[in-house]
């Protein structure tokens, strides 16, 4: 089982708001997880992004693997710079 931390989509059509969770690879992308982490929302200027750091470093710690889009929020957030250090 690979785990992936990844974005779920909700909104209505045109107003896209996004769920930051972790889950199976093979879920479908809005389906089953198994931990929900934090928000995203491209819409505002500038965009809402709102995580929990200590459970998204643990996740990461554990061997799941996010997604290139996740990658880039962790990256603005610096969450992705300080797994990436050596301890």
């Amino acid at each position: 089982m690979s785990v992936k931390i990844r974005l779920a989509r909700g909104g209505a059509k045109k107003k896209p708001f996004y769920q930051v969770v972790v889950t199976d690879e093979r879920n479908p992308r809005d389906g089953r997880f198994i931990e929900r982490l934090g928000q995203y929302d491209p819409k505002q200027d500038p965009p809402m992004i709102s995580l929990n750091e200590d459970r998204t470093m643990a996740w990461l710690q554990q061997g799941a693997e996010p997604t290139d889009t996740v990658r880039q929020i962790l990256r603005t957030l610096g969450i992705w710079t300080k797994f990436k250090q050596p301890a």
